[in-house]
Parts: structure tokens; sequence; C-alpha cells
């Protein structure tokens, strides 16, 4: 039951992440991506700082686990959320979701370096397939891989390997202090690291004639990925194994298509369901491994 209660996690999860490349790309187009990152961060940690005070009281990290946490913030923040929406800004949304969804590789591969976990059979197949159904997808939909958008997805790929980093490490800290309060201080910090940068870019920036739509946008972010999705990504990852959490990543590009199709008025393939379905099958491949 345990188990089943992580995978609903992971499944709301994903249709949060799955909005996030859609408002991302929608506004990083017109929003400076510093600027977007540096109020999405602060607006994040000022949420997380007061949901924790309410729910735990004073925020308490150990000392020696500050180090720890710096590493995070740099890693999950200043570099993985910042790099991703400058990158977003000369590729396109599928590109990075093609990205992303090689992150299930780099965590079975680190993983099994830093926390010993064991690379097995089914592990291996499972990403492999997950892999191939999510490529067919993003090739359904139209990939462009020429040269005007190499240096955005080279860009989000170097955001997709500090993501990789912070998943793998950030594992001991949410066993040892829960998914909330590693989110918060991993997003708090990464916030003060990324301050000095995203002052200047915002002090330069007309932030106040951003409209409506930017800042619902804005707020998406904020709240629903770095707040609601963080936690419950971290939280996931702290009761199965790392691997088995990372593969569900493949499954962001086809929620994001479903969510084009509703939305964007997008038409439905047989590219489309045949991807979808072999992604589906490498996830619970990958989970009986």
């Amino acid at each position: 039951m345990k188990r089943l209660n992580v995978y609903l996690i992971l499944a709301i999860q994903q249709l949060i992440s799955g909005a996030t490349h859609i408002v991302a790309k929608a506004v990083v187009t017109e929003v400076d991506a510093a600027v977007l990152t540096f109020l999405r961060t602060v607006i994040a940690s000022a949420g997380l700082l007061a949901i924790t005070s309410m729910r735990s009281g004073r925020f308490k990290i150990d000392r020696g686990d500050w180090g720890q946490f710096a590493l995070l913030g740099f890693l999950g923040v200043a570099l993985n959320q910042f790099l991703y929406l400058y990158g977003l800004r000369f590729t396109t949304a599928a590109n990075g979701a093609l990205l992303y969804a090689s992150t299930p590789a780099f965590v079975l591969l680190l993983s099994h370096v830093l926390l010993k976990e064991r690379i097995t059979p089914k592990k291996t197949t499972g990403i492999t397939i997950a892999f191939v159904g999510i490529t067919i997808v993003i090739f359904e939909r139209g990939i462009d891989l020429s040269s005007t958008y190499a240096l955005g997805n080279l860009i989000i790929l170097i955001a997709v390997v500090a993501w990789t980093f912070a998943m793998v490490l950030g594992k001991r800290m949410i066993i040892k202090h829960g998914a909330l309060q590693t989110t918060t201080a991993m997003m708090t910090i990464g916030a003060i690291l990324f301050s000095p940068f995203g002052i200047l870019s915002t002090i330069s920036y007309p932030v106040f004639h951003l409209s409506p739509f930017h800042w619902a946008g804005i707020l998406y972010l904020a709240i629903g990925t770095s707040i609601v999705g963080y936690v419950l990504w971290y939280h996931a990852l702290g009761r199965i194994e790392a691997s088995k959490v990372a593969v569900f990543a493949n499954a962001q590009p086809v929620v994001a298509a479903i969510l084009s199709l509703i939305f964007l008025d997008y038409s439905l393939t047989i590219g489309f369901v045949t991807g979808s379905i072999i992604t589906i099958g490498g996830i619970v491949v990958t989970q009986r491994g």
C-alpha cells in the first residue's frame, strides 16, 4: 500500500512537471531567464519557509549538513533551474523534454557509483524501453537538432546533469531531514546563491510591466513546480530507489503532449499513442527491477 501511494504521488508530480515545460516555454520567451529564475526561487523559498514554520516550528538543520545543502542548492537551483530556462530560449520545449528524459540513465549510473544501488537487467531494460517510447513521442511531434538549437540543447543537457547530481546526492538528506525540510533548505540556499546575479538582472528589468499572464506563469513555476512538485519528488525519492523514481521523468513529455492536446488543440496520432504505451511499459519494467 505504501509503495502504491508513492506511485500515486509520482503520477501527480508528473502532471505538474509535464505542464512545467509548456508554462516555462511560454513565459521565458518573453521574460529574461535570470529574472524569471530569481523571482521563481524567491517566491518558492518564502513559501517553503512559511510552510515549514507552520508544520514543524523552527527551521533546524544540523551544522554539519549545511555544506551538503549548499551543494544541493547550487546544483538544483542555480544551475538546474536557471540553465533549463535559459536554454529553453534557444530550443524547443520538445527538445528540452527529450533531454530531461535522459535523466534516468544518468541517475542509474550515478546512484550505482554513489549510493551502491544495483544495476539490474530489468532496470536497464526498463529505462531503455521508456527512452525508446519517449523518443517516438518527441520525434512524432517534430524535433529539430539543427545548429540553430545546438546551444540550447547543450545548456539544457548541463541542467539535466546538475539535476541528476542533486537527486542522487540529496537522498541522504531526505532520509535524515524529510522531503519538506530538504526541499526548503535546498531552495532557500539556492535562491541565496543565485541572488547576486538575479538581483543585478532584475534591477535593470521592467518587472512592473509584466502582464498577469507572465505572473501566472511565474507563480506556477514557483508554487506548482518548485514547492509542490519538488516536495512530492523528494518525498518519493526518500521511499524508493533513485533509479525507480527517475524513470518517471520519461512520462513528462507524454503528459506535456496530453496537456497540449487538451489546451493547444493538438491532434492525437498513432505515433503519440504508440510512444506513450511503450513509455509506460518501460516504467513498469523498471519498477519491477
